[in-house]
């Protein structure tokens, strides 16, 4: 049983707190907005904290929405005890309902970006009642599937070969100063070859997400856990709830047709293209994904 300590919204613009969920895994949460609107929870990817999800993006979705933002298990202030209690990738999906519950969201928005998008095709298939809409972008169809009329999996490319060597890093030891210019790398990537790339941005990121945390150390630990208990893709032919697939056109993890092979094995999913859009999130995208999610939940366009 999912439970919050710490203050409460109370109605207040901006609010934190913590969630207690399995296992003894205590998750940092974080609420922006009128609790009377909508709720949209934003799911985000592996490894990574909720403070990657640009507050100006946040800013943008609170016009219409009450927004929670969380850290996963090992990441940001949430509790880090992989080694000591590891879990299943799944279970982070049972973590996103544990804050629903917490919060008592009887019905969100969920918008799931890389792993996060991973996480919400779970969420579709075992909490649909949970979810007013669902939102995906930078993230492969599930394991499991039927084949795709028009894209057969032997079309889905893998990952730009710069990151797979990056990600072969990930985890290991480094200095702060070290640590920081591998992140930005790394951003630099993700951020894919069309948008000017903004160091500083990024650079500046990392910092907060660093002194939040409390430590420069990479966490690896959703790299390690177990992958199991998720080859469902055939099951989304059963959804219902009205979801939404971006196409990141420049993203170098799951690029082009990934988005397209996801959105046809939702029924009715929507597919919408963000120009240049990567696998990042730099100030140069925010206005039109959030146009995008919101023209999707039923908030202003």
């Amino acid at each position: 049983m999912a439970r919050v300590t710490g203050p409460q919204t109370g109605g207040v613009r901006h609010a934190e707190t913590f969630v207690e969920v399995a296992d003894g895994y205590r998750l940092w949460v974080e609420m922006t907005g009128d609790p009377e609107r909508p709720a949209l929870l934003l799911v985000m990817g592996a490894n990574a904290s909720g403070l990657t999800w640009p507050d100006e993006l946040v800013e943008l979705l609170a016009r219409d929405h009450f927004v929670v933002r969380y850290d996963h298990r090992d990441t940001g202030r949430s509790t880090h005890a992989f080694h000591e209690r590891p879990y299943p990738i799944r279970a982070l999906a049972g973590d996103a309902i544990a804050v629903l519950d917490a919060l008592r969201i009887a019905r969100a928005h969920v918008v799931g970006m890389s792993m996060g998008g991973t996480l919400v095709q779970l969420l579709l298939l075992d909490h649909a009642d949970r979810l007013m809409s669902a939102t995906i972008f930078g993230s492969a169809l599930i394991g499991g599937a039927a084949p795709g009329p028009g894209i057969s999996d032997d079309d889905l490319p893998g990952p730009d070969p710069r990151l797979l060597a990056l990600w072969a890093e990930l985890g290991q030891e480094r200095d702060p100063e070290a640590e920081l210019r591998w992140r930005v790398e790394h951003w630099r990537v993700l951020n894919g070859d069309v948008l000017p790339f903004a160091a500083e941005e990024f650079a500046d990121l990392e910092r907060r997400i660093a002194a939040h945390s409390g430590t420069w150390r990479s966490s690896a630990a959703h790299a390690l856990a177990d992958q199991s208990g998720m080859e469902r893709g055939a099951e989304l032919a059963n959804v219902s709830v009205p979801t939404l697939v971006i196409d990141a056109p420049e993203d170098p993890v799951t690029p082009p047709p990934h988005a397209a092979r996801l959105a046809r094995a939702i029924p009715g999913a929507a597919l919408v293209t963000v120009p240049g859009l990567g696998h990042a999130l730099p100030h140069a995208v925010v206005p039109s994904l959030a146009a995008t999610i919101t023209t999707h939940t039923g908030g202003r366009p």
